[in-house]
């Protein structure tokens, strides 16, 4: 195993893992012994939850394309299927420019959020040009 994989596993820290290689992992400064651990610290927190850290990355990546994500100004509200009377009706006469804006508004729900970027990606329900 590598170190990494090692340090990964929950019953495994950093300290044990450097007193197990050379078994001199302490300083006798305690200034310098302070730092160093913080350092491992850091070091332990950063292998063990990289996994995570790179699904938030990729979560907040996600968050701030969907934020800046423009609504078409011909989008009809009324065929967003599931969208209740006063989400579509607030929609409609506010006309938010971008699905950030429109979560932000009052009464818009997360799930009417979810509802209209389903709608946005199937590309349906634009108003239809008049006759």
């Amino acid at each position: 195993y590598s170190l990494v994989d090692l340090l990964k596993r929950p019953e495994i820290s950093y300290d044990a893992l450097m007193q197990a290689l050379d078994g001199r992992w302490k300083s006798q400064d305690e200034e310098e012994s302070f730092i160093q651990d913080q350092i491992n610290e850091q070091v332990e927190i950063r292998i063990k939850y990289q996994g995570y850290i790179n699904r938030q990355a990729i979560e907040i990546e996600r968050h701030a394309y969907y934020e800046n994500l423009d609504l078409p100004e011909e989008i009809d509200y009324q065929q967003v299927t599931g969208l209740s009377n006063e989400v579509e009706q607030k929609l409609s006469a506010f006309r938010p420019k971008t699905l950030g804006q429109a979560s932000r508004m009052s009464g818009v729900t997360p799930a009417a959020i979810s509802l209209l970027l389903v709608h946005l990606k199937r590309g349906v329900g634009r108003k239809s040009p008049s006759l």
